[in-house]
């Protein structure tokens, strides 16, 4: 598939598309592909891969987005990061991915090297420091579509609100086509995060990172990779249903969809430009909640998710 995530969110919206990791060995590298295969079948708008902290997964990014262009019918949006990269290594990438015909990137300055993604950023000596910096090299290189990160409950390095929106306009101001928020699991903080961006007259689209929860363990690694708290309520009543038996396990995974699809129809009735399914390289929740919202479609005539 050929286009850019600029031209989808003008013809197409909502968009609606799916995240991917690269796998760590074989057997994820099998369980990655059953679910993009599956996935493919929905028809999405496009998929995106992700990039390691520290460009741990760089060569893994770059590789199965390669092989997304080529091998399937799916449009790749590749994510690339500023840490620990000169920027020519940055422009190596780069020209890389265009030669397989991507021209969709995520710049994002992106989490520090080693466990703990709340630990210091520092700068490559010959990189760029801030993700706006990365969206005018990459537009400095093409014709590249770029997107950025945004945050509904504002970066956890952000001291406020103020500070977190100055910086996102910022990459906007740089160049950058949309954005992709952080998962949130709360739709009134898009909405504040959408109406604080308006405010400054910044009309860069806006798409929503949802996670369907599957697991109550899932809910600690949230935390940690998101810096954010969990929402109460929420964390209260997977608790109330988590156990070791099938049951249990199934009434999390039930909850966690409804979760979503809540989230999810909601958002299409604010006028959400589109919504970006983190998958973790898996398809049934995913899923459950695009047959969840066409059932709902037959029955309200909203918009229809792709089939």
């Amino acid at each position: 598939m050929t286009g850019t995530v600029r031209e989808l969110l003008q013809t197409e919206q909502p968009t609606w598309s799916f995240e991917f990791f690269p796998p760590k060995d074989d057997a994820g590298e099998a369980q990655l592909w059953t679910a993009l295969r599956q996935l493919e079948q929905l028809r999405p708008s496009f998929v995106s891969v992700t990039y390691g902290a520290g460009g741990s997964t760089r060569e893994g990014t770059v590789s199965m987005t390669e092989r997304i262009a080529t091998d399937t019918t799916m449009l790749p949006l590749a994510h690339l990061t500023a840490v620990d990269h000169s920027t020519a290594e940055l422009r190596h990438v780069v020209s890389r991915l265009a030669a397989v015909g991507v021209r969709n990137l995520l710049a994002l300055r992106g989490d520090p090297p080693g466990a703990d993604p709340q630990a210091e950023w520092v700068a490559h000596p010959e990189g760029v420091r801030h993700a706006a910096e990365l969206v005018e090299l990459i537009k400095g290189i093409g014709d590249f579509c770029v997107g950025v990160a945004a945050f509904p409950e504002r970066h956890p390095r952000s001291p406020d609100l103020e500070f977190d929106t100055d910086m996102f306009v910022a990459k906007c101001r740089a160049g950058a086509d949309f954005a992709i928020t952080q998962m949130f699991f709360r739709v009134e903080d898009y909405l504040r995060l959408r109406d604080r961006v308006a405010a400054r007259g910044c009309d860069v689209p806006l798409i929503a990172g949802v996670m369907p929860v599957t697991n109550a363990r899932q809910i600690t690694r949230i935390v940690e990779l998101s810096g954010q708290a969990f929402p109460t309520e929420l964390a209260d009543r997977f608790a109330e249903l988590d156990g070791d038996t099938p049951e249990h396990k199934r009434a999390v995974r039930a909850y966690g969809v409804e979760v979503a699809t809540d989230m999810c129809r909601r958002l299409v009735a604010e006028g959400v430009p589109g919504i970006h399914f983190i998958t973790m390289n898996r398809s049934t929740a995913t899923r459950e909640v695009f047959q969840a919202l066409a059932r709902a479609d037959a029955l309200s005539g909203a918009a229809r998710p792709p089939r």
